[in-house]
């Protein structure tokens, strides 16, 4: 197994007298955002393009793959595959969610930000791995420049953990938590196929039954200077699969083809990526792709992220169908899921760094 950086402070993570970018954002006058959260280079000093209607974010029917014909589920499994090849990302419609269900946990996640600071501070945790934390940026035990963005982040599988405010809203995620986490299972069994394997190939091999599920809770309140600030800088996810829905709020960007792409959400529907866990066990054959968030002078975004990966203590490597067959070799050493989560959680949020330590070069 490849040796690996470790955090450069893994057991405190914040400080606890921090300043939430909610009570910045309404601090009264403010016209100018603060040095700590301007940063040098600019969201937007990269070109950004909209969705092209003629090359878009692949659309996949979830319906198709769980009570669609034999034929259709074939053809859907083909379709996921090219999207995960082509973009790492794909739109997922008739996913079996209730919107009324998404909609709450939105309000849900807007109340618990409403809390006082004094009542979030209950929940803010001091280690990577503490079942709740809830903060502030990335970070800010080691940033120099903060983003503009809290957040809330649950552990809610193998075990599930969730704040008692506000009222109902604990009972309220884990109906949604078990409902998402089994979508993305079906997503993964497809996902399975489309890489040639048996369907149940990643699930038994990832240990899911005692998988690391992640709800990420993103904060993002108008900011006077957007154009300075960044809500969450470029990144890719620990995972294998993440699940990101939102308030409607524009501020999702993925990188595809060397520009930035402004992802317009479909109603109902999920945005889905491929994470790194994911691209290493496919030994580079789908890949993570990094996205970011930009924020906005007018409204607040808030965004969920559910992240589905392995059991923390699995060791993660290219899947030995994918590479013993004479002509591919591995792209990736093997490293526990929770070593590589520990490692870019516990850092500057850093594109593909963490990934990149753990790549072999194939001269």
């Amino acid at each position: 197994m490849a040796a690996i950086p470790q955090p450069s402070q893994p057991s405190p993570i914040q400080n606890s007298k921090m300043t939430y970018i909610k009570k910045v954002a309404e601090s009264p006058g403010l016209t100018s955002v603060p040095s700590s959260y301007a940063f040098t280079s600019s969201p937007n000093d990269q070109a950004v393009s909209d969705e092209d209607p003629e090359d878009s974010i692949p659309i996949i029917d979830f319906s198709l793959l769980t009570s669609g014909t034999p034929d259709q589920r074939s053809q859907v499994i083909q379709e996921l595959g090219q999207a995960c090849k082509d973009w790492g990302f794909f739109k997922l419609i008739n996913h079996g969610v209730p919107e009324s269900l998404t909609e709450a946990m939105i309000e849900g996640i807007r109340e618990f930000f409403n809390l006082t600071d004094e009542e979030k501070r209950e929940f803010e945790g001091k280690n990577l791995l503490d079942p709740i934390r809830c903060g502030t940026s990335f970070n800010t035990s080691i940033e120099k420049v903060f983003c503009w963005r809290d957040y809330l982040k649950v552990v809610v599988h193998p075990e599930f953990h969730f704040p008692n405010k506000p009222a109902g809203f604990s009972e309220l995620s884990l109906e949604y938590c078990e409902r998402t986490r089994e979508v993305a299972r079906e997503l993964l069994r497809a996902i399975s196929e489309s890489l040639g394997l048996e369907p149940s190939y990643i699930e038994k091999v990832m240990n899911l039954d005692k998988g690391f599920q992640l709800f990420n809770a993103n904060f993002y309140p108008p900011c006077p200077q957007p154009e300075l600030a960044m809500g969450l800088p470029p990144h890719s996810d620990h995972g294998l699969l993440s699940l990101v829905t939102d308030n409607g709020i524009g501020g999702f960007q993925l990188q595809h083809n060397g520009m930035w792409v402004n992802v317009n959400a479909i109603p109902n529907s999920f945005l889905v990526n491929i994470a790194d866990q994911l691209e290493i066990l496919s030994n580079g054959k789908y890949k993570s792709i990094l996205h970011r968030a930009v924020v906005n002078k007018k409204v607040t975004r808030i965004s969920l992220v559910m992240t589905n990966g392995p059991s923390l203590d699995k060791i993660v490597n290219p899947a030995p169908e994918l590479v013993n067959n004479g002509i591919d070799q591995p792209a990736y050493h093997g490293i526990t899921y929770k070593e590589y989560f520990q490692c870019q959680q516990g850092n500057n949020l850093d594109g593909k760094g963490t990934l990149d330590r753990i790549r072999i070069l194939i001269v």
